[in-house]
């Protein structure tokens, strides 16, 4: 391998080692000696020209010898052709036909694989040579072969010294001399132009002219240390006139820092061979010497580089800029700098090169991702995973390496036990125990036990969580189960293991094991264990542990469940707990007021003892408790309650209701409320007599009355001179009330009419409007269209306000009142809106 060295910019100052490796870039080019028998060659002579074709490369030497080469550099030809250096070696398109011309003045071109050829010699030296098809140029002398397969020859150019540079692109031709380069078009035999020399300080044969074509109209010239971009572009018709048909555009031009050796494009960007200036300042003497290839990116007044490498060709202290070459094969991208003792083959890098630069920098994670996204294009690599995770180990990221091997292994079970071996080793399972696999592809069942094990050593909840996230197939669940059970003997009321257990036991269907476990801890899970194995024969006798736990939730699921729960067994089950029997049968009676009708005796009882608000609205909505019972129930109790004395108003027996609150209680407020839940005449009456010696009963009533009984009844019947307190306020009160309901009365009076008002004048507005009479609507009395067909004859149409149309000669007669006519339709349902007519005549 050519050994290559990152060029720097002369402005850019020297930095720390470790700065500079971490902002350098990713090269573009890479690098290869071109070995086998060039090596050999490269020994004995020196190299002065190649050429490369895509089949195999012609090596030229300064003893005159061209030597014919595969791609790889073995030696496959070797010719004699002169006692001094070949200048120049041409091949054709098809590589069947080879121009060569030598510093002596000998130009031959022959066929590789037939005897025929062509020998001309000069008595100057020979620079540059050109071979295409059936024509060939040399000294800017252009031989054609003719129909008789004889030569003709042609000049193209003379006069201005010696050729040095020929380059050859369609129909056009560029050569350059001490002067300039010269573009020349064959199909019009028209030369388009000529492009000075910029620095002519320079020696030509130090410095020479570096010509490629880009592509059929594009020119690119390096000439010392300046780089020209030409367009040859064709030329207007109104232009032409004694002008050639094309002319060419300077599209880019900028002078360097180096000085050009050779040229080649790459896509929309330029490959330069360049020798350092010697006047550089900030560069050291050895990297100075090196010749340099650098990518650039052409701009119209100047250039970005894109990437520069600095060369170690052998004895390359002894070279100048004119010992340098640079060849490039269009069909693969490769670049072939040649320099007497060494060639070098520089191509662009592909996808293993650039994993292999990002391995190098210890981009693990960029080199893994590139392999990844074009694992058909490379071809090394394979272990590049296995390096990332070994990487990740060493610097002891352990999670992320265990993640990683999620991607790295795949389906590789053996690397995946390795890898969990690796862990135990290192005291890391932990760290890849979520990663590991547990779909269709598993490892072995000892493995998954082993990092439970580990887990049960030192982290309870780890170890449940593993529990809950493993499917239970991975391992044998009785040897867990035997691990948690010894575990619980030193510490038996361990919530975390304990609920472990019970998934243990679940999952190995021993659901009455695992519903004990639940039970005792109050887990919440216990009612989803239930419905999701049907448990409920196994919880008949745990009803009041499921109720203690979460007293809805039980009675839910039991109410749920009455089918494979029967409502007897729960109420006997619960027989010694009335407080839950209570919750129970309040649930059921809520949801049906029939199902638990055998209980609703009992139910009253236990109303009155743990829920006395809900006894009435119980009593009120049943129909099954025995009214004679209940009332017995009541009798027995030693202190009334409104329950007992609305469940006697029930019965029918209001006075006797009213005379308990009246007598037993003394409570005229509870009295009032009752006969106003009556509300009967005939107790009112009761409430008063009882009242009308009783002041204080007097002065309750003339506060609470008035919107029930008229005052003045209860007024008249007070006794002279009996002293009632509070009477003025009472008296006060009454007038307010009345005055209040007066008022309210002529509001209520008001907002009326002025509705009436408006609704009023909504009805004139809408039965003013017109009403719509087409020939689509007809007369509901003789069903034929309400419009004649010929209008121009008189007709007579009635229309009502309800939309009934009649021709005035199918309209019914007259109602009982003068002048005015109904809708016989509408009248018979009602009266109403539609009673008024409009009369429409032509």
């Amino acid at each position: 391998m050519a050994e290559v060295e990152k060029g720097r910019k002369p402005s850019e100052e020297s930095t720390d080692d470790s700065e500079e490796e971490d902002s350098e870039e990713e090269p573009k080019l890479k690098y290869e000696r071109l070995a086998n028998g060039v090596t050999e060659i490269l020994q004995k002579d020196a190299a002065s020209c190649m050429t490369v074709h895509d089949k195999f490369l012609a090596l030229g030497t300064h003893f005159g010898k061209v030597f014919l080469l595969d791609i790889q550099g073995n030696l496959t030809q070797k010719f004699e052709i002169s006692p001094v250096k070949i200048n120049q070696i041409s091949l054709d398109e098809s590589g069947e036909h080879m121009g060569i011309c030598s510093e002596d003045g000998k130009v031959q071109v022959f066929g590789l694989y037939t005897r025929e050829g062509f020998h001309e010699n000069f008595d100057c030296p020979v620079k540059v040579i050109y071979v295409r098809g059936g024509i060939l140029i040399y000294s800017l002398l252009l031989y054609e072969k003719n129909w008789l397969n004889r030569w003709k020859t042609s000049t193209l150019h003379e006069g201005e010294g010696t050729i040095t540079n020929v380059q050859w692109r369609a129909n056009l031709i560029a050569w350059a001399n001490n002067m300039g380069v010269k573009i020349y078009d064959i199909s019009t035999k028209q030369r388009i132009t000529n492009v000075l020399r910029d620095n002519v300080s320079l020696r030509p044969d130090m410095y020479p002219c570096s010509l490629c074509w880009k592509d059929n109209s594009t020119l690119i010239i390096g000439w010392g240390s300046s780089i020209k971009i030409c367009v040859v572009k064709e030329r207007g018709h109104t232009e032409l006139r004694d002008l050639p048909s094309r002319y060419v555009e300077i599209v880019s031009a900028f002078e360097t820092e180096f000085f050009i050796s050779g040229l080649a494009p790459l896509a929309d960007q330029l490959v330069t061979l360049y020798f350092v200036k010697e006047n550089s300042d900030h560069m050291e003497e050895e990297f100075r010497a090196r010749p340099c290839l650098d990518i650039i990116q052409p701009l119209p007044e100047g250039y970005e580089e894109i990437s520069s490498d600095a060369l170690t060709v052998r004895n390359f202290q002894e070279n100048e800029c004119r010992d340098y070459r640079l060849e490039h094969s269009e069909g693969e991208s490769l670049y072939y700098i040649i320099s007497p003792k060494d060639i070098v083959v520089a191509k662009e890098r592909d996808q293993d090169d650039h994993i292999d630069w990002l391995l190098d920098k210890k981009k693990y994670e960029e080199a893994l991702m590139a392999a990844e996204i074009s694992f058909k294009n490379i071809k090394r690599h394979e272990k590049i995973g296995m390096a990332y995770i070994n990487h990740l180990v060493e610097k002891g990221d352990y999670d992320t390496a265990a993640r990683k091997c999620q991607k790295v292994l795949g389906k590789n079970m053996e690397l995946w036990e390795n890898e969990v071996y690796r862990f135990k080793t290192i005291g890391q399972l932990k760290a890849i125990s979520q990663y590991l696999p547990r779909g269709d592809l598993r490892l072995r069942p000892a493995i998954y036990e082993m990092i439970l094990h580990e887990f049960l050593k030192s982290d309870y909840e780890g170890f449940a969580t593993l529990i809950r996230e493993w499917p239970g197939e991975l391992y044998n669940n009785m040897t867990i189960v035997q691990a948690v059970t010894d575990h619980l003997k030193k510490d038996p009321m361990n919530s975390t293991l304990l609920t472990t257990l019970a998934e243990l036991y679940t999952y190995d269907q021993r659901y009455d094991r695992a519903l004990e476990i639940y039970l005792r801890l109050r887990h919440k899970d216990v009612y989803q264990l239930i419905h999701k194995h049907d448990l409920f024969s196994s919880i008949e006798d745990k009803i009041v542990l499921l109720m203690d736990f979460d007293k809805e939730k039980a009675v839910d699921m039991l109410l749920d469940n009455e089918d494979k729960i029967l409502i007897d067994r729960v109420v006997e089950e619960l027989r010694d707990r009335p407080e839950l029997l209570h919750i129970y049968l309040h649930k059921l009676f809520k949801r049906d007021h029939h199902k638990g009708q055998r209980y609703h005796e009992r139910q009253i009882g236990l109303y009155a003892e743990y829920d006395r608000p809900n006894l009435l609205p119980f009593l009120r909505d049943s129909i099954h408790c025995p009214l004679e019972k209940v009332l017995r129930h009541f009798q027995n109790c030693v202190k009334l309650t409104h329950c007992n004395l609305s469940f006697i108003g029930r019965m029918g027996n209001c006075r006797r209701a009213l005379q308990m609150i009246m007598e037993e209680l003394e409570d005229v407020d509870k009295a009032i409320e009752f006969a106003k839940e009556q509300d009967d005449a005939e107790l009112w009456e009761d409430l008063i007599s009882y009242s009308i010696d009783k002041p204080p009963f007097i002065t309750g009533l003339l506060n609470n009355i008035g919107t029930h009984v008229d005052p003045i009844l209860l007024i008249h019947r007070i006794k002279e001179g009996m002293e009632i307190p509070n009477l003025r306020d009472s008296l006060v009160k009454i007038l307010q009330d009345y005055n209040l309901q007066i008022l309210l009365r002529e509001g209520c009076k008001k907002i009326l009419v002025a509705d009436s008002l408006s609704l009023l004048q909504k009805m004139h507005r809408t039965q003013m409007r017109g009403v719509r009479v087409d020939e689509e609507n007809i007369c509901e009395s003789c069903h034929a269209s309400i419009l004649p067909s010929d209008m121009a004859q008189n007709f007579s149409v009635v229309v009502f306000h309800c939309r009934h149309m009649f021709h005035k000669e199918c309209l019914p007669s007259p109602g009982t009142i003068p002048g005015v006519q109904f809708c016989n339709i509408c009248s018979a349902k009602r009266r109403g809106p539609g009673s008024g007519i409009l009369e429409m005549k032509k």
